[in-house]
């Protein structure tokens, strides 16, 4: 899709997605890591919100997704999941890490009733833990789980075998090859800092 390049570099521009080949970021799991990826930024830009939510349209047609309801993976895919269902006229629900600790203790906030189909919304796919934990939560409803959209991806090896694994579907906007293409041709990342990055990449499982 022309749009997964297209939003690549706007994540770029509004640095939701910043790249240091040299001095490497911490992740909060302790991984050192020379990409962030911090996509509540998007939430800011009106007209990069709407992209991805032409993006994630592509993919459910490209798919033959045909949701009943969307689900949003607590908190980042919230937002999305929720202009995707307002651009489908669609149902929404939000799925909880856990229930709640309090109340009617729920994991699943909306209305989802056995045998409807939904896709899972996440805004980053590392390991793919929290979606598929969403996908498990929904399935143990009687929901049908078509699969998993996200906007940008690792492409971690961990998260292939996670969703495999788990039997579910997984596509997202754009991801990390589409960026470091962009970086190199646009001369702000040397070949031999893409080799580098892809080898973190690759042996970050």
């Amino acid at each position: 899709m022309v749009i997964e390049k297209e939003l690549v570099r706007d994540l770029l521009d509004i640095r939701a997605v910043q790249i240091n080949a040299k001095n490497y970021f911490t992740w909060t799991s302790g991984v050192k890591s020379p990409i962030y990826c911090d996509n509540r930024l998007i939430m800011s830009y009106p007209a990069i919100r709407k992209k991805v939510t032409e993006g994630f349209i592509s993919l459910l047609e490209a798919n033959n997704w045909k949701p009943d309801v969307i689900a949003g993976c607590a908190t980042a895919g919230i937002p999305h999941a929720a202009w995707l269902s307002t651009a489908l006229d669609l149902p929404l629900v939000y799925v909880r890490s856990k229930p709640k600790a309090h109340g009617k203790g729920n994991q699943i906030e909306g209305i989802i009733e056995s045998g409807q189909r939904v896709v899972v919304i996440e805004d980053l796919i590392s390991t793919g833990g929290s979606a598929i934990q969403s996908a498990k939560a929904l399935t143990a409803t009687g929901a049908d789980v078509a699969g998993v959209l996200a906007i940008f991806s690792y492409g971690l090896e961990k998260a292939k075998d996670n969703f495999r694994a788990a039997n579910l579907i997984h596509e997202t906007v754009t991801n990390f090859d589409e960026l470091l293409e962009a970086l190199t041709v646009s001369g702000e990342l040397s070949k031999e800092e893409m080799h580098e990055l892809l080898n973190w990449r690759n042996t970050l499982n």
